[in-house]
């Protein structure tokens, strides 16, 4: 057994100090020997940062270009030779767009920022714009090689300002040169002014320029970023009567659902979401704490007194086999119905609205949620489910379930 082979026997259990110590054309080698398994040849390309020998290097390209190879070898590949120009005619080709490997397309845009491409910087943006942390932080890369090879002004001008993404990467750019961004608060995408409160970072200047904010928004997002710095809730609470306590209206939301559902969400809600929701959830008083197993006790002892021979309720998350969310299940009769009963309050439901089993519930205290008042779309609101950040609907919002 080779030393290579004794230092990465198996898939994470790798001595990356003994790699490290290797001779470097001896990595370079295993790393372009497609027989060998991604995560060794991973590993090597590790080992080799800083190193790589020249007489290799037109062999590992060849492994970067060959839609064949593993992705997870060809974007460890193009991090470790993504200074190399003689690589620019085939990043800026226009089937790199259509790679199928995961992540390959964002890897590329990333390296065409390390060779100083300024065409990629519209791209690139775009990336960085991303509401995925890890698309975000490979398009801020790009755009910083750019800037480091070309000057910051070069970029934005290349980018022209039109875009949210590009107003969003000038943003960055001001508070890098410690200039203030209070005036992005008043952005028109709101995920702008999110990233421009997040930037914010001196109290005291921000309790100078609220009295000065230009729109009702921009309070909000100051509102926002001064308890982000100082957890002072009645300081927020302040400028919150200030403004007339502004919220978004949803029609046929009453305040019991809502009062469950800005405290479930807004805390983490998405970038883009109305700040109205942020603030509310700091400035209005929580739902009383719930007893959740009393009310599944509740809520299976109504079922069996209607004789629906309830089963134990189970998590979502166990009746899914994995996850987790804000309801339990109730499996009854049969023929296998089941009924939801949320932990965000008294709410249950189920996609049948069964007339025995509300009726069941109904009596016991709890809250059916039909049809017309589930499919309610709380506006503003972005929470992430599955992939997506756009407003739900108040009947997977009181029955969420996320894998």
């Amino acid at each position: 057994m080779s030393n290579i082979e004794l230092l990465t026997p198996e898939v994470g259990a790798v001595d990356s100090a003994g790699l490290r110590a290797q001779d470097a054309d001896v990595l370079a080698r295993w790393a372009a020997d497609r027989a060998q398994p991604w995560w060794r040849r991973t590993a090597c390309l590790g080992a080799l940062a800083g190193r790589v020998p020249e007489a290799r290097v037109g062999e590992l390209l060849e492994c970067v270009r060959d839609p064949g190879d593993d992705g997870t070898v060809r974007r460890a590949l193009l991090e470790l030779l993504a200074d190399r120009e003689e690589l620019l005619p085939w990043l800026r080709h226009e089937d790199r767009r259509s790679e199928a490997a995961y992540g390959l397309p964002e890897a590329v845009l990333k390296a065409r920022g390390a060779v100083g491409d300024l065409s990629a910087a519209g791209e690139l943006a775009t990336l960085a714009f991303s509401e995925w942390r890890h698309q975000r932080q490979l398009g801020e890369a790009g755009l910083d090689a750019l800037a480091d090879r070309h000057g910051a002004a070069a970029v934005l001008a290349g980018l022209g300002g039109g875009r949210p993404e590009d107003r969003a990467y000038a943003v960055r750019l001001r508070a890098r040169a410690d200039e203030d961004v209070f005036d992005a608060l008043a952005d028109p995408d709101r995920r702008v002014a999110h990233l421009a409160q997040w930037l914010l970072d001196d109290p005291d200047r921000i309790r100078r320029q609220l009295a000065g904010a230009p729109t009702v928004d921009a309070a909000l997002w100051a509102a926002y970023a001064l308890h982000r710095l100082t957890d002072d809730v009645a300081e927020t609470r302040a400028v919150y009567e200030a403004l007339g306590r502004p919220r978004v209206e949803v029609e046929g939301l009453d305040e019991e659902l809502r009062r469950a559902i800005v405290h479930e969400y807004g805390p983490g809600c998405a970038e883009g979401s109305d700040p109205r929701w942020r603030i509310e959830a700091l400035c209005t008083e929580p739902p009383q704490l719930l007893d959740v197993e009393q009310q599944l006790g509740s809520a299976v002892s109504a079922l069996a007194a209607a004789g629906l021979a309830p089963r134990p309720p189970v998590s979502c998350g166990e009746a899914n086999q994995q996850g987790g969310g804000t309801y339990h299940v109730i499996g009854y009769g049969e023929d296998g119905g089941e009924v939801f009963v949320s932990t965000l309050g008294r709410f249950a439901g189920d996609y049948e609205d069964d007339p025995v089993v509300r009726e069941a519930l109904e009596g016991a205290g709890l809250r059916w949620i039909d049809g017309s008042t589930g499919a309610i779309r709380v506006t503003g609101l972005g929470v992430y489910y599955f992939g997506s950040r756009d407003p739900l609907d108040v009947h997977t919002l009181l029955f969420y379930w996320q894998d």
